[in-house]
């Protein structure tokens, strides 16, 4: 067997494309969709983030603020810069790039954004919209493998999904729209006894781990959906994902490399929430929380 490989650079473009499209009819009402990113610190790859971020916009016809802050600024300055953002009109969508240096309280940070702002769905307002069914912004990267997982034509109703990983930012939302889509999910964790044993029953496996190469061809079910979140830098520079791609592409029915797969959607799927939260400027007045 050999395993489609699901293209999330291809995928990427023509999500791009849409979003240039409503963010050109946009701009003939008097609206630019404006993003603001705030980066806290000298992280190389929160630097290369934010840059790619910051293209991304540029080529769909969005505006992009990059607001850049040093690794000691207090948590009250990182909160006034925010409060500004919430109150300035040309900015419809805020992302403070993750991880905060210490001592930020990234909860605290994200809890600050206008949740009609929270275009990385973290905000617990949309995090309660998305657990009971009614996002109002669904986290970029689980809504990147949704349409990936729809492009592919998965049938999720009924199926087996198992998530390895559960983190706020990926594992949890996966889970929530999995479930929504009616796949019976197990989300593992650092804890689960006999992971192998989970993965094995996946019909659709997502893994995000940030372990480079931790599920091994043994681990997969025969023809399953592989989906691979993890990005990581080996030490002779290279990049790899939490699936040990060549031998895992012998069992699965289609699986993303890294890179080149979900990297590319999670970009897409933010200039996608920017967009509707300008959309819906048009007719909402703010939230208050």
């Amino acid at each position: 067997m050999s395993a489609r490989i699901i293209d999330g650079k291809a995928l990427a473009a023509g999500i791009r494309e849409d979003v240039a499209q409503r963010a050109k009819a946009l701009r003939a009402q008097g609206i630019t969709a404006g993003l603001a990113v705030v980066l806290v610190g000298d992280d190389p790859a929160s630097h290369v983030y934010v840059r790619n971020k910051a293209q991304a916009c540029e080529k769909a016809g969005l505006y992009s603020r990059e607001i850049r802050l040093a690794a000691d600024t207090p948590q009250a300055t990182l909160l006034d810069v925010i409060e500004g953002l919430n109150a300035d009109p040309a900015i419809h969508g805020i992302l403070v790039q993750l991880p905060l240096p210490a001592p930020l309280d990234a909860n605290q940070v994200i809890a600050a954004i206008a949740a009609d702002k929270d275009v990385d769905g973290f905000h617990i307002s949309n995090v309660g919209l998305l657990m009971t069914g009614q996002p109002r912004f669904i986290p970029c990267t689980p809504y990147g493998v949704m349409k990936m997982l729809e492009s592919e034509k998965v049938v999720l109703r009924g199926a087996e999904a198992v998530v390895v990983g559960a983190s706020n930012i990926v594992g949890k939302p996966m889970a929530m729209l999995l479930l929504a889509q009616g796949a019976t999910v197990t989300l593992c964790n650092s804890k689960t006894r006999d992971l192998a044993a989970q993965t094995r029953r996946a019909d659709v496996l997502v893994v995000a781990t940030g372990r480079p190469n931790m599920i091994r061809s043994d681990m997969i079910k025969p023809g399953a959906i592989v989906i691979d979140v993890g990005i990581n830098r080996l030490p002779d520079g290279r990049l790899t994902g939490d699936v040990a791609f060549d031998e895992s592409c012998a069992v699965a029915g289609a699986i993303t490399p890294v890179p080149g797969g979900v990297g590319p959607m999670t970009i897409a799927m933010l200039l996608v929430n920017t967009i509707e939260a300008a959309e819906r400027s048009l007719s909402h007045t703010p939230l208050l929380d």
